[in-house]
């Protein structure tokens, strides 16, 4: 199974995927920003764009190595990934729906909500993420309207019991304490501040 974690930047993405790859054995986080990262730090500057995802390379590649894992592994793949144009959305989370049990969820958010947890991360309203939010709202109220979940009352926890509820997976009990759950939360955001 693939598990794509989309919405807007601050929507909670990458800590609800690391949170149910902790609670969810035999999983793995598959971050496809990595790729984008890599394509713009080895192209001669005359070729960048602002949105990497942009880049053809960039959806061939990560369809294609999702392709590949799903193939190879055993277990379920978890995907935290922004993608609001659909048809980048049809190169890679449709073209893989046809071959994988692909569980495309929108961790979704009100602007307000979004703006709060991006400042948690160092981010104000003039950040790249924090620019793109009407878009990606508007994205998700319009051309990709798949399962929502709304998460602007609903902790991390809850928000990954949801994410499982819907892919049919029961969890096991999460053991560790208050202090270990918070420190995991913050390793989490530090190492993918960008």
């Amino acid at each position: 199974m693939i598990i794509w974690l989309n919405g807007a930047f601050g929507a909670g993405k990458t800590q609800t995927a690391f949170e149910l790859q902790r609670r969810l054995k035999n999983s793995y986080v598959y971050d496809p920003e990595n790729v984008g990262f890599f394509i713009r730090d080895n192209i001669p500057p005359s070729l960048s764009v602002p949105d990497f995802q942009d880049y053809p390379v960039w959806r061939r590649f990560n369809f294609e190595m999702l392709e590949y894992i799903s193939q190879q592994y055993g277990g379920t793949v978890i995907v935290p990934m922004t993608v609001t144009n659909r048809v980048y959305y049809d190169e890679i989370i449709g073209k893989l729906s046809e071959k994988h049990d692909v569980k495309h969820i929108i961790l979704y958010a009100e602007r307000e909500t979004l703006l709060k947890r991006l400042a948690s991360r160092f981010e104000g309203p003039s950040s790249w993420g924090a620019q793109q939010i009407d878009r990606c709202i508007r994205a998700f109220d319009e051309d990709i309207t798949e399962y929502k979940i709304h998460t602007d009352s609903i902790n991390i926890y809850q928000t990954v019991e949801r994410v499982a509820g819907v892919c049919g997976i029961t969890l096991p009990e999460d053991r560790r304490s208050g202090l270990r759950k918070f420190r995991d939360r913050v390793v989490t955001k530090l190492r993918h501040i960008r």
